[in-house]
């Protein structure tokens, strides 16, 4: 009986999210429609105000947003956490805004070199343009990681993962209106070892955002000096490929105007230890992170739940 009645709410549930999805798609399209007729100070403007409508109604992301900032010790005035959060959650609708309007001004070499100023590391370089040679590029939710991609791909196709959003009909609409030119990404259920390992050895260059929560909990890395489980894949690819690995960000520096920074690839002297390698190197890039959150803290999206779990203590004897 109770296998029915579940049943049934399944299928009861199903023409509501039919139609919840519907009605997402149809302000999804009314929302790209006003986006497009707007310049980009105006847009910014409707975004603004709609990320404060979201900061206001998501009330456990604004928490732990504020809660992160504290934590982080970036902010550590409840006042100031809350304005820098609000802050954050303005900056993600204008990086919405941002991608979506940067077949605008990356569609031609006179426009990338007026929008992006390049600070890019002659080492970062080098590996970059060397023909058919992978490299790993490691970044996080810092600035706008879209544009950064996608100017990378005008040096050498870019190949990224990316978690599909909860509504399909909103998901393709987003999708084929983006200008992804030689940047592509693979659903994060679709990426694996085996793929990783294809696009390096292709020459391309692997984009990935390390500083979500890693389930498995297996590299715990200080981040702002407390422990943060951290995916160690870019670490080990680096490893096993030999595969430059470089960190980098892009910056907000003015209305569609930004600063792509790549540091200098990582170099890590080998113990024998491979977990060892891969967490020394995981510090390196963690670190690298940190200070470009300091530079731009509002650029940062505090709402991610980077320290979900903490490694359980030793029992007392």
């Amino acid at each position: 009986m109770n296998s029915s009645l579940s049943s049934g709410a399944a299928w009861a549930g199903r023409p509501v999210k039919k139609l919840r999805h519907a009605v997402e798609y149809g302000g999804a399209r009314l929302a790209l429609a006003a986006c497009d007729r707007l310049d980009p100070r105006r847009a910014f403007f409707v975004a603004d105000r709609l990320a404060d409508a979201w900061f206001l109604i998501d009330r456990r992301r604004r928490r732990t947003a504020v809660s992160n900032i504290i934590a982080s010790g970036v902010e550590t005035d409840p006042r100031r956490a809350f304005a820098l959060a609000r802050a954050s959650f303005r900056h993600m609708g204008r990086v919405i805004v941002e991608s979506l309007k940067a077949g605008d001004v990356l569609a031609d070499e006179a426009g990338r070199r007026s929008a992006v100023e390049m600070q890019i590391h002659p080492g970062a370089m080098e590996a970059l343009a060397a023909p058919g040679r992978g490299v790993i590029v490691i970044s996080g939710h810092i600035g706008n990681w879209e544009i950064a991609a996608r100017m990378l791909s005008f040096i050498k196709p870019v190949v990224g993962v990316t978690r599909p959003m909860n509504n399909p009909l909103v998901e393709r609409l987003v999708r084929d209106r983006k200008p992804w030119g030689r940047f592509t990404l693979t659903p994060k259920h679709d990426a694996n070892a085996a793929r990783f390992l294809q696009t390096l050895a292709g020459g391309n260059i692997l984009a990935l955002l390390a500083d979500q929560h890693a389930p498995d909990m297996k590299h715990m890395i200080p981040f702002f000096g407390r422990p943060a489980a951290t995916h160690g894949s870019a670490a080990l690819l680096h490893l096993i490929t030999g595969a430059p690995l470089c960190f980098g960000y892009c910056l907000r520096s003015g209305t569609m105007k930004f600063r792509l920074i790549a540091l200098e690839p990582i170099v890590v002297k080998r113990t024998g230890s491979r977990k060892d390698d891969v967490e020394t190197i995981l510090t390196r890039l963690t670190a690298e992170l940190e200070k470009a959150i300091r530079v731009a803290p509002d650029q940062y999206l505090w709402a991610h739940r980077r320290w979900r779990d903490q490694p359980a203590k030793p029992a007392s004897s």
